[in-house]
């Protein structure tokens, strides 16, 4: 079965609880099944704006490893239904939000297309993705980038706390 992994996060409406909530998703997602799951991770706001006045709130992140039957975009499709079960709104672009859920990478494969991007394009540089992802896959190798280890030594993530 081909191996996806998924970063999810939240900094609305109880974060902790909407990520726990998504782990629990992921899991029942039909033809997947969860392999590993990383801890929880207080992350600063990064390109995150708020339309208000208010200070935007910290993410809570984790990422996940998954085996799936489904294709990329199907299981894209399941990750958009869990963000809109959640509550998931898009009024603007970095808005603040319920749940975000990224597909990071599926297998080996690269894809570029209006809809999906693979390998994620921006998780090379997010130390809130590169933390869970090498929590769970310390050997890890992103296409273009090199070994996970190498790209978290090479950055300097001090906004980020593991809960």
């Amino acid at each position: 079965m081909p191996k996806a992994y998924i970063a999810l996060g939240s900094n609305l409406q109880d974060p902790v609880k909407q990520v726990q909530s998504a782990l629990r998703a992921v899991a029942n997602i039909p033809n997947t099944r969860l392999i590993k799951q990383s801890s929880l991770y207080q992350t600063a706001p990064i390109e995150c704006v708020s339309d208000s006045q208010q200070p935007v709130p910290d993410f809570i992140n984790a990422v996940v490893l998954l085996e799936t039957d489904l294709t990329p975009i199907a299981l894209l499709e399941a990750l958009f239904d869990i963000e809109n079960t959640a509550g998931r709104e898009r009024p603007y672009v970095n808005a603040p939000r319920v749940l975000d859920c990224d597909l990071l990478l599926y297998d080996n494969l690269s894809i570029s297309t209006s809809k999906l991007i693979l390998p994620h394009p921006r998780m090379h540089s997010r130390g809130f993705v590169l933390l869970p992802l090498f929590e769970i896959a310390p050997h890890l190798s992103l296409p273009n980038h090199g070994k996970i280890a190498q790209l978290i030594q090479n950055h300097q993530f001090t906004d980020i706390k593991k809960l």
